[in-house]
């Protein structure tokens, strides 16, 4: 595994007016950064240098906290920001698309649900939605910057979607109305990326 810091793949404006941009700025290059910078730097030189994500996390009970912390905020970021882009939004198409209709019948039925997982974490989280052990779809959340890959949780699966619900995320442009903020993040969900997930987790 190699750890460059990620770049964004839009600029922090480009996902105005749902996302503002002092907000974005803040979010990746101060607190994303920040776990970055301490996960890195806790496992080099380390075995964990050499794993991968899914091997960190099966066992991350195993390790000292920063790496459930640190790791944890690297990863649940990353993926976060990769779930995300300008113009996008929308109804899914596709396999993913196919998979939520079977799953929960309709569009409007799993987004309820998911907008349920991410308005109800108390405190600070993210919701998911994850392949787990029997190739199904499920939504989920994790306190703090748990996710689904780890050992500590009841409800595991691979994440193919999140949503960060710190306050970090969006006191700035929402204040306390978190689920003003959810709403806003249909508008920017980059299902091209979703189903490329999705379809790693089938092969």
């Amino acid at each position: 595994m190699s750890f460059p810091f990620p770049e964004l793949a839009y600029s922090y404006d480009a996902l105005e007016p749902h996302f503002d941009a002092m907000t974005m700025e803040i979010h990746h290059s101060r607190h994303h950064k920040t776990y970055f910078t301490n996960f890195t730097t806790a496992i080099q030189g380390t075995p964990l240098a050499e794993q991968t994500w899914a091997q960190i996390f099966a066992q991350v009970s195993k390790h000292p906290l920063v790496i459930r912390n640190h790791g944890g905020g690297h990863y649940n970021h990353t993926m976060f920001w990769n779930c995300l882009a300008p113009k996008a939004g929308g109804l899914p198409s596709g396999k993913i698309a196919d998979a939520i209709n079977k799953t929960w019948g309709t569009f409007d039925s799993f987004r309820e649900k998911f907008n349920a997982a991410a308005t109800t974490r108390f405190g600070s989280g993210f919701a998911w939605l994850i392949v787990n052990a029997k190739n199904e779809l499920e939504i989920t959340s994790t306190a703090n910057q748990d996710n689904p890959l780890m050992d500590t949780e009841t409800v595991r699966g691979t994440p193919v979607l999140c949503l960060d619900v710190w306050e970090h995320a969006y006191y700035l442009k929402y204040q306390n109305k978190r689920p003003d903020y959810i709403t806003a993040f249909w508008n920017l969900v980059n299902w091209k990326f979703v189903n490329s997930e999705l379809e790693k987790c089938l092969k």
